[in-house]
């Protein structure tokens, strides 16, 4: 289960030659490394504004993994799961369509959402 995604950008070239200098002054040890600090940068100078929209919707931070016995548990309980996923929402391979369908009310995924295409399609009505 991956907790990383591979992206891809779009640079002109005098952006990326600036990279390259800095990389080949030893700034940065290469340009995913200079794009992983710019982006940690911009994260962190944006933090309170992150933290705002978290709050106000409810939104849990990290890795969230439901497997088919959670989700049997819930349905036994009668309990929806509302998911307000930043980072990594896992729903195990052995979670059926018909179970997600019945247990998952809403998803909203801000980063990775890992599950086997029939599930992705099950749910994909619900997903904000």
């Amino acid at each position: 289960m991956p907790d990383t995604e591979k992206i891809t950008i779009n640079m002109s070239a005098v952006d990326l030659g600036k990279i390259d200098l800095l990389v080949q002054e030893g700034v940065f040890s290469n340009r995913t490394d200079f794009i992983r600090t710019a982006i940690r940068s911009q994260l962190e100078k944006h933090n309170l504004e992150i933290q705002h929209s978290v709050t106000r919707n409810s939104y849990v931070i990290g890795a969230l993994v439901h497997d088919k016995a959670d989700l049997e548990k819930r349905r036994a309980k009668g309990e929806k799961l509302n998911l307000n996923i930043i980072g990594l929402l896992h729903i195990s391979n052995d979670v059926t369509p018909e179970l997600a369908r019945e247990v998952i009310e809403n998803i909203q995924v801000r980063g990775i959402f890992n599950a086997s295409d029939a599930v992705k399609a099950a749910l994909a009505d619900r997903l904000k």
